[in-house]
């Protein structure tokens, strides 16, 4: 007897489709995931095109097309790795989203650079390396292209496995390597590279001490005192103009520097200047918004979100006018050695190689930049507007006092430092500070003069004073509000790691690409 057809029949098409539906969702991840190298490279491609416009037809043009399209490959990497310094902060804090912190710091990081770039860079980074030992213009265009290749090459690697590194180093490490495998080991002038290991350590402290010395100041002043909006109305004014007098100095000192220069003196009158300024105008804004405020610590945030929002502006700005120069510094160098103008200590910078330099940061903070940005803002410990106001005054005020002192110091590092710094000391702070727990103390006393004591109870006391809007959440318990203050390890280790490791790496890296460019040339 025969089967109906329909027994008989196999829905092969049914399957077929649903293969087809997997393959296809499969095939659009895997686009997405390579749209933002695909769009690096038209700009890689781009900035040499736009090179050979300009010396086509010119001494050494072939070179300097090569050197443009390493140049903007390095600019996308500062962009990827470095600006995330700038903005994490605001974004772990919620004070910015990421889509407007990237938009905002690329568009201050190119005002940065095209500005208040400088028109003239050192040739032989920091001073390293003795011009005249490398006075043939052919020998000191291969260590220029191997500096450049080895630096972007190790922060694109840092980039990827998550570590926030100093292009700075980077780029010192590359001419260090390239300078030994031309010359020799007596090119380097090894007190300036005990100058910059010893930042290594100075950086990263400094910025953590400062860090933690205003979140302690923060927490004594403001957030353990029982009527935290009067203690909010008194001290938030005198902290935002400490801000802006940091920054004024910041700015005039090292923003701007490459278009005006200021004496000690005159740097001192505008910070203390701008100091009093925004002392007055800052005490009527925090008046202002904190009209109707709630007395509790989910209240103060708004009090710090404008100044987090301006200073990772002003940081990009900053950033953008001194940092350039490590993509677009040894570019000019090639593009000046090329052409027979020899091998000079400093060089101008013509505005096509400026302007790749910019473009290449910005496009590498938004196609790259998310990564570092999440990690230091968010993933190293956990960031509220306060601790992140700390962490870019740091990063600011660090600066000036180092520079003042003579201390060579990295940004980079000072940055992610006083990020270590405020979830290192909130440990300590938590579990050792007489204050904290004799106002826990008053604050569930309270509760208990209004309803009997619960394990709930004490979670939302807990959440309060740990920053956490527990309103509407289910309770949050003793061993999360811990975890949650918690340094996590993994990305301490992870980081240090990469930041001893930069200067000897991109020298490796630079003796291999200067001897590898000597064969291809």
């Amino acid at each position: 007897m025969a089967l109906p057809a329909e027994l008989t029949r196999k829905d092969t098409l049914d399957k077929d489709l649903d293969k087809i539906a997997s393959v296809e969702e499969a095939a659009s991840l895997l686009s997405r995931g390579l749209v933002a190298p695909g769009l690096a490279l038209l700009f890689i491609v781009f900035a040499a095109v736009a090179a050979s416009i300009y010396v086509m037809g010119q001494p050494g043009a072939v070179v300097i097309v090569a050197a443009a399209a390493i140049g903007g490959y390095m600019a996308l990497n500062i962009g990827a790795n470095d600006v995330a310094n700038n903005v994490s902060a605001a974004v772990g804090a919620r004070a910015l989203t990421l889509g407007s912190a990237l938009v905002m710091a690329a568009i201050f990081e190119t005002a940065g650079a095209l500005i208040a770039g400088g028109d003239v860079v050192e040739t032989i980074s920091k001073g390293i390396i003795d011009p005249r030992l490398v006075s043939e213009p052919n020998v000191f265009i291969r260590l220029m292209l191997a500096a450049l290749v080895s630096s972007a090459l190790w922060v694109n690697l840092a980039t990827w496995i998550g570590a926030p590194v100093s292009t700075t180093h980077a780029v010192v490490g590359g001419v260090v390597g390239a300078g030994i495998a031309a010359v020799g080991m007596g090119a380097v002038d090894w007190s300036i590279m005990g100058a910059i290991a010893a930042s290594w350590v100075v950086s990263p402290l400094a910025g953590g001490v400062v860090a933690a010395l205003f979140l302690f100041f923060i927490k004594s002043t403001i957030i353990y005192q029982d009527d935290k909006l009067t203690a909010a109305r008194r001290w938030v004014p005198v902290l935002i103009a400490v801000m802006a007098g940091a920054f004024t100095t910041y700015l005039s000192s090292k923003g701007l520097n490459h278009v005006v220069t200021f004496d000690g003196w005159t740097l001192t009158a505008l910070g203390v200047g701008s100091t009093a300024i925004f002392w007055v105008l800052s005490s009527k804004f925090v008046a202002f918004q904190s009209r109707g405020m709630e007395n509790r610590n989910q209240s103060l945030r708004k009090l710090f979100r404008l100044p987090l929002v301006i200073s990772a502006a002003l940081l990009s700005f900053a950033h953008g006018a001194n940092d350039v120069a490590n993509a677009v510094g040894p570019l000019a160098a090639i593009v000046s050695a090329a052409q027979g103008g020899g091998v000079e200590a400093r060089v101008g910078i013509p505005f096509w190689v400026m302007l790749i330099g910019a473009a290449g940061i910005s496009i590498g903070l938004l196609l790259f930049g998310p990564k570092l940005v999440r990690m230091v803002g968010e993933q190293i410990t956990k960031l509220n507007p306060m601790r992140a106001f700390c962490v870019a005054l740091s990063a600011a005020l660090t600066v000036i006092i180092a520079s003042a002192m003579g201390m060579p110091v990295s940004s980079t590092h000072i940055a992610v430092g006083a990020v270590f710094g405020v979830g290192f000391f909130r440990e300590w702070y938590t579990a050792n500070s007489p204050r904290r727990r004799a106002y826990l103390e008053r604050k569930m006393a309270r509760r208990r003069a209004e309803r009997e004591a619960s394990a709930e109870t004490i979670a939302e006391v807990l959440a309060d004073e740990a920053d956490l809007d527990n309103r509407g959440a289910p309770p949050v318990s003793r061993e999360e509000i811990s975890r949650r203050n918690l340094v996590r390890r993994a990305h301490v280790r992870t980081i240090v790691t990469a930041w001893v490791t930069t200067v000897p790496a991109s020298a490796l890296l630079a003796m291999g690409a200067f001897h590898l460019i000597g064969l291809a040339f």
